[in-house]
């Protein structure tokens, strides 16, 4: 992995050093403050681009297209609010997906499969362990977001999200988020609704680069990609870890995902 992370700024590989502990005091300082935390330059000059080089051609001629239309909750409905409450509001998603068993043998795969960065993520977020995934097609997938395309306000079933920005656009594709929008608690309806409205002021942008490793509490923090513009698209992998082993997706799961069952 030495020609793959910048080790210098980033020791995953000296865990329980000063300065691995420091690296980890600092990403747990500001998930605790802003709900996300940045490693920018994770991956060494031209490793992105190598990355996206192994992904493209699989990209363009076997990823699932996924165009749907659906509220920030993924689900059909949500049974306390009435079908024509704002929180519900409608909003498109379209992008293209890959999964891990179409990238065997890639850098990607590899970055995801290196135990140190499990290890690292979950002191980072407080966990005694992390786990990948045993789904074949889960563990790692790559979202590409093409001219017109982009991914609405969501939230995500899973604590944490730990997305690669591989390849940035020309235009556009923004990662917009709210944190802390709702709680366990507290499901902040009225906020949600602000929120799909355009009348949150507590919304913040961030462009990110290529080679920039990004953690953030996703489940409680509404997000989306606004749309790409340009001939380059937007591409970005999703590491998938939980806290216990042997997680897969159902068969009705993946197909809603990735458009097939196996």
């Amino acid at each position: 992995m030495k020609n793959i992370i910048d080790f210098d700024r980033f020791p995953l590989d000296r865990e329980g050093s000063a300065d691995w502990t420091a690296l980890v005091e600092r990403s747990r300082a500001a998930l605790a403050a802003d709900g996300m935390y940045d490693l920018e330059g994770f991956l060494l000059p031209g490793v992105a681009e190598r990355a996206t080089a192994e992904i493209k051609p699989v990209m363009d001629s076997r990823s699932h297209e996924h165009r749907r239309v659906h509220n920030i909750y993924f689900r059909p409905e949500i049974p306390e609010l009435p079908a024509e409450h704002p929180a519900l509001r409608k909003v498109e998603t379209i992008g293209h997906t890959i999964c891990a068993d179409q990238i065997t043998d890639s850098i990607l795969l590899s970055i995801y499969e290196y135990a140190p960065l499990a290890r690292f993520l979950a002191a980072t977020m407080g966990k005694p362990d992390l786990h990948m995934m045993a789904d074949p097609l889960a563990r790692t997938n790559v979202m590409a977001y093409r001219s017109g395309e982009a991914l609405n306000w969501h939230f995500d079933r899973s604590e944490f999200t730990t997305t690669l920005l591989l390849q940035a656009p020309d235009q556009g594709g923004v990662f917009e988020y709210r944190t802390d929008l709702r709680s366990d608690d507290n499901p902040n309806y009225d906020g949600v609704s602000r929120l799909l409205e355009g009348n949150d002021p507590q919304v913040q942008a961030k462009r990110l680069k290529p080679g920039t490793l990004n953690v953030f509490r996703g489940k409680n923090t509404a997000h989306r990609v606004t749309p790409v513009a340009g001939s380059r698209e937007r591409m970005v992998a999703v590491f998938s870890y939980y806290e216990r082993p042997g997680v897969v997706f159902s068969a009705e799961e993946r197909l809603g995902f990735y458009g097939r069952a196996a």
